[in-house]
């Protein structure tokens, strides 16, 4: 196959230039995606700082990935030419250990980053493990489904794996491109969802998305008004937050899980803990399994992401807007 031509950052920090690679031999379990959509997440902006210390210079970013199959490989039985897929944090796994025996490739030890060590999808194509391209349902347009990718199954996941249900009382913590997210699927869920914001004028919004209730966390006495209301909480922010409060927020068996990455460590009482059984959790994305399901849900129900869109060659200017979360909710690149 031809050069991959994308957009890749050279040095920690820096901007995004042309760039241009030999992918190789298509290998036996690869498909190669002709890339129309790619979003642009805050784990993308990290990975151009070198934030976590494991980027490799020069790559190119992109992690929110969709496009249709234009090359697969000699072992790849379960993607077809032409197919509309969609890839996302995770591009490949060992496929042999407990985790991915068990479905839960997004645990495995060896899981290979979409866009770490590796180039991702700000460019024109792009090339994964089969497994990891998951197939886009028709009613979902390509722009709002690719931050479902990252962003999506990031909310999604804890709310499967922690069980939420129509019984539930669910409260989403940060109303940005996590969260306008979550609040979408809790509801979906049939849970009672209660938006956790700063910002006052977000509770509108926050309610046509589905929000039954609205706390404005600047208020301190908002906070010690909802004292064991919720089964769930989901903390999509990356501030430091108080967690006791939010702890002390919790019913009795209540979960606080993070999926935001605050910069201090998390503080709270162990007795708030051990009294009523709550727990605090994290969560990361989810396996191939997941991602088709939630794509599913999302069909289903009508979740989409609220995006802007950048023509592919202003992903500068996108990057600079994300970092300076300016972007209601996800930027979006096109091809």
């Amino acid at each position: 196959m031809s050069e991959i031509h994308g957009l890749a950052v050279h040095a920690a920090g820096a901007h995004l230039l042309a760039y241009k690679y030999d992918p190789g031999e298509l290998k036996a379990h690869e498909v190669e995606i002709k890339i129309s959509h790619c979003g642009v997440c805050h784990s993308d902006v990290h990975l151009i700082d070198n934030d976590w210390g494991i980027s490799k210079y020069p790559f190119i970013p992109g992690h929110e990935i969709v496009g249709t199959v234009v090359a697969v490989g000699s072992d790849v039985t379960d993607r077809t030419m032409g197919e509309r897929v969609g890839v996302g944090w995770q591009a490949d796994s060992c496929g042999i250990c407990e985790w991915c025996r068990q479905g839960e490739e997004n645990l495995c030890a060896k899981a290979q980053p979409t866009c770490v060590g590796r180039n991702g999808g700000f460019a024109d194509r792009v090339r994964v493990n089969s497994r990891f391209a998951v197939p886009v349902p028709t009613a979902l347009e390509s722009e709002n489904a690719a931050p479902l990718m990252c962003a999506g199954i990031t909310v999604y996941s804890p709310l499967r794996n922690y069980d939420v249900r129509p019984s539930s009382r669910v409260g989403v913590i940060g109303i940005g491109g996590l969260g306008h997210l979550g609040i979408q699927f809790a509801k979906a869920f049939g849970a009672e969802v209660t938006a956790f914001s700063t910002s006052k004028d977000k509770e509108a919004e926050a309610k046509s998305l589905g929000a039954h209730n609205f706390v404005n966390t600047r208020d301190t006495g908002a906070l010690k008004k909802v004292a064991g209301s919720f089964d769930l909480l989901l903390s999509t922010v990356s501030a430091d937050q108080d967690w006791q409060a939010y702890v002390n927020a919790l019913r009795p068996k209540g979960m606080l899980c993070l999926v935001g990455a605050a910069p201090a460590p998390v503080q709270v009482q162990a007795a708030s803990l051990i009294t009523h059984q709550k727990a605090i959790s994290g969560s990361n994305t989810g396996s191939p399994h997941d991602l088709a399901e939630m794509l599913d849900v999302a069909a289903r129900h009508g979740v989409k992401a609220i995006t802007e869109r950048f023509a592919m060659a202003k992903a500068n200017d996108a990057v600079t807007k994300v970092k300076k979360n300016q972007v209601r909710y996800r930027a979006v690149l096109t091809n």
